[in-house]
């Protein structure tokens, strides 16, 4: 039998007949299970396609298994406290945590804790990265959504906190579940909540661009790929779909059902915990509190299959099935470091072992020491002076984040490789 293209992984709270399992997304039937513990709500993740990481439910560590490896825990990453949500960056460079009110972010090549971003009040319930990974977008139980930048979070001066791109605050009650569009920055967000409303952002600019009144608390929410339609999960077991494609559609408006796409999912005997539509649109998975996954026709609104577990439904999610799951001999490339559990391993004695080198950028910072362009002029006369070559006046001009040194004209022939060089080795530095 061919591999599938893609897959379902489902976790429950039980955890009595595993920990996760991954279905066929057309006939329901189980592929594998990760046994061992149980994974908390919106904990469950996959990581570059060769590890499976779940945060352990009401405990501060997180399980780790080899994506093949369906038989043996592989190990556990400790965390400093208990973790509220888990998602790894689809490049598989970064894995951000929800704990408590922070956001720990760890860089997965070293294993090194990059940054801790203290912006919430209160406890994170919803992390997602962009499909891009140059994002990502945090909600939390003080009514807040916040849209970061992720090259401005991991950042050199440490003096200076982070601060989010956009602070989303139209929200009255805490948030339940997030959605990132397709298109990188340049893409939609969904943030459904407890004030009964699911709203629709743009990354780039923070507006808000539609608002959705309904009549129950809305406990998930997604796009589908093309975004023509948004699934919202009620806390009555009910699943809306709003067309986003209507004519009359207003900034802000009341959900009701109609002709022009907006329909209603019955099955659901309790709320629903998870969605997730299929890469062509045409399937809907949901996961529910009355310990159901069911895979759902959009167009049809008809019930495909139903599986039941062993306990409330936690995660759930259509993803693309990772190349090495069904190859029984086939090992992770990169082996997974040991996470630091401080933002400086080598100053209290928690080192990763790794051996690896931890780049952070910094945005047009500066030496405390000099400028740029002072440092340009004695770097200059300290090379003419080693080459027994007579200073010349040189004119230096900033360019973004580049030094262009232009000397006069008449000097440009016997100078030339010496500016070569000059100007490489500030380019480097």
């Amino acid at each position: 039998m061919a591999a599938p293209v893609e897959v379902v992984l489902s976790a429950d709270s039980a955890g009595q007949l595993f920990n996760c399992a991954v279905f066929d997304p057309h006939s329901g039937s189980e592929f594998l299970s990760y046994r061992g513990g149980n994974t908390s709500s919106r904990s469950l993740t996959v990581l570059n396609g060769e590890y499976i990481l779940g945060a352990q439910l009401g405990k501060n560590f997180i399980n780790v298994w080899e994506i093949q490896r369906k038989d043996q825990l592989q190990q556990k990453i400790v965390c400093p406290g208990t973790v509220t949500c888990l998602c790894a960056s689809p490049d598989g460079l970064c894995v951000l945590a929800g704990i408590a009110e922070a956001i720990y972010l760890w860089e997965m090549s070293t294993g090194n804790l990059l940054a801790i971003l203290s912006r919430h009040y209160q406890d994170v319930s919803c992390i997602r990265f962009t499909d891009d990974s140059s994002h990502f977008v945090s909600g939390g139980k003080d009514n807040l959504a916040l849209i970061w930048n992720l090259s401005s979070v991991v950042q050199l001066d440490s003096s200076r906190a982070p601060e989010p791109r956009h602070i989303l605050s139209r929200h009255s009650l805490p948030i339940t579940d997030l959605h990132c569009g397709l298109m990188g920055p340049q893409a939609r967000v969904a943030t459904a909540s407890l004030d009964q409303t699911v709203k629709v952002w743009e990354i780039s600019s923070g507006e808000m661009l539609l608002s959705v009144l309904f009549d129950v608390g809305i406990m998930s929410v997604t796009f589908d790929p093309c975004e023509y339609f948004l699934f919202c999960g009620g806390s009555d077991g009910n699943i809306f779909q709003v067309s986003l494609c209507s004519t009359s559609l207003n900034h802000d408006k009341t959900f009701q059902t109609d002709s022009d796409g907006n329909q209603v999912f019955n099955g659901h005997r309790n709320l629903v915990t998870c969605l997730s539509v299929s890469m062509d649109g045409t399937l809907l998975l949901s996961g529910s509190n009355d310990e159901t996954v069911r895979m759902w026709d959009v167009q049809s609104k008809q019930c495909i299959w139903s599986i039941n577990h062993k306990g409330p439904v936690t995660n759930a999610a259509i993803i693309p099935a990772p190349a090495n799951m069904f190859l029984v001999d086939s090992h992770p490339a990169v082996p997974l470091p040991r996470f630091s559990r401080h933002l400086n391993p080598s100053e209290q004695g928690d080192g990763t072992g790794s051996g690896g080198m931890c780049l952070r950028l910094g945005a047009n910072t500066q030496e405390l020491d000099g400028t740029y362009l002072e440092k340009a002029d004695e770097l200059y006369s300290l090379m003419c002076a080693v080459t027994d070559k007579r200073p010349v006046s040189v004119h230096v001009s900033l360019n973004d984040n580049e030094l262009l040194l232009t000397p006069p004209l008449s000097s440009v022939g016997h100078q030339h490789e010496t500016r070569e060089l000059l100007l490489w080795t500030l380019y480097m530095a």
